[in-house]
């Protein structure tokens, strides 16, 4: 392998790791927030997931579902880490519907870490007719199911303003400089000192915007933070393997006579 092609090689591995570090970042139009998650290192905040799931469950629980979780995803390696006391707390304070019994009716019953997040909404409809006509996301994926990640959920929560002169909004409707169109059905959901966290953080809009979107891309990526040990362990065995054959092709041509 000549030089140059081993220097290719080393900066191609560098560009990729590079653009994989950005992709929580590189939004156009959006508000960048420097993550700790971001970056082939990164890794969540215990304190801000564990914050996060208090707005989540305090504020935005009352509309949007996060079907996909269960309860005792939120004492797993990698997320919030409740203890098992804590995370058998949480799904206790829930009526879950189980059944039939004996009798054959479904009855009522405290959750478990096992059940997965109660839906506000016994179904799609009722969600629609219950928000004026739009359906509230499910939040589970919701960090991967928008262009821009982590920086486009904290971008609307964060762009609410008042609408400029001329733009009309109809009944019900919000302005806010980062929706698509800047019409947005929901109203603005957070403000300072809405609710108390537990840990005598100060609750500030741009607080709470900023853990509770830490936590939902955690819940669109329960496994990132294993995923960047991998990919870390990767791109140096990379480096590796292209260092080692760079000298090993330079020691077997460096007894080649190239000269004509």
């Amino acid at each position: 392998m000549k030089k140059n092609s081993f220097i290719k090689l080393l900066v191609t591995i560098l560009i990729t790791t590079f653009f994989f570090g950005k992709a929580y970042s590189s939004s156009k139009n959006l508000l960048k927030i420097d993550w700790s998650f971001a970056g082939l290192t990164g890794k969540f905040e215990r304190d801000s997931l564990q914050r996060g799931y208090q707005v989540y469950k305090e504020v935005c629980s009352s509309c949007h579902s996060m079907k996909y979780l269960s309860y005792r995803n939120l004492g797993q390696k990698g997320g919030p880490e409740f203890t098992l006391e804590e995370v058998k707390a949480i799904a206790a304070s829930y009526d879950v519907e189980d059944g039939p019994n004996s009798e054959g009716e479904m009855y009522e019953r405290p959750g478990r870490p096992s059940d997965h997040f109660v839906n506000p909404y016994p179904n799609d409809n009722a969600a629609i007719a219950a928000n004026g006509g739009a359906y509230p996301p499910d939040m589970s994926v919701l960090a991967k199911a928008r262009t821009g990640g982590a920086n486009y959920i904290y971008s609307i929560l964060m762009g609410y303003e008042e609408k400029p002169t001329g733009f009309v909004l109809d009944e019900g409707v919000y302005y806010n400089k980062y929706m698509d169109g800047n019409k947005i059905k929901m109203m603005s959901p957070l403000s300072d000192n809405l609710i108390e966290y537990t840990d005598g953080t100060n609750a500030t809009q741009a607080q709470m915007a900023k853990d509770v979107t830490t936590f939902l891309t955690w819940a669109a990526e329960p496994h990132l933070e294993a995923r960047h040990r991998t990919g870390t362990k990767v791109i140096i065995y990379l480096i590796i393997l292209a260092t080692l054959v760079y000298f090993s092709m330079k020691k077997i041509w460096s007894g080649v006579n190239t000269e004509k």
